[in-house]
């Protein structure tokens, strides 16, 4: 069974940075496509960044793209997404999601594992 659990989220000023993480448990995730999601009150889940664990291929929304970077650490089964230049409009839970079909995906659909998601919170 795999498990995602996420960490990191927390209270930050407009302009800071976080790092976030998510340990991934239950299989071999060499052939995994890792994503991360986030979801403010009131809107439907969006697309941040995703990235394939064998090849580190990586991609990111366009409202994220420069300031966010999206990695992993074999050694560890975790997958990092560093947040820089925060802004207000950050503000969401954040999930790590897990698929096992090689391609990088960008729709929740497409995801087949998630974590319990964590708080990020930009003040301005």
């Amino acid at each position: 069974q795999v498990q995602l659990v996420e960490s990191g989220g927390g209270l930050v000023q407009a302009g800071g940075s976080l790092r976030l993480s998510c340990a991934a448990s239950g299989r071999t995730f060499s052939r995994y496509v890792m994503g991360w999601f986030r979801q403010a009150p009131g809107k439907e889940r969006e697309f941040v960044a995703a990235i394939s664990w064998s090849g580190g291929l990586t991609t990111y929304s366009d409202s994220v793209k420069g300031r966010f970077t999206i990695s992993t650490d074999n050694a560890k089964n975790t997958v990092y997404l560093q947040m820089n230049s925060l802004k207000p409009e950050d503000t969401a839970v954040y999930y790590c999601a897990a698929d096992d079909t090689f391609i990088v995906k960008t729709t929740p659909s497409g995801y087949d594992y998630w974590g319990q998601g964590t708080q990020v919170t930009v003040s301005s």
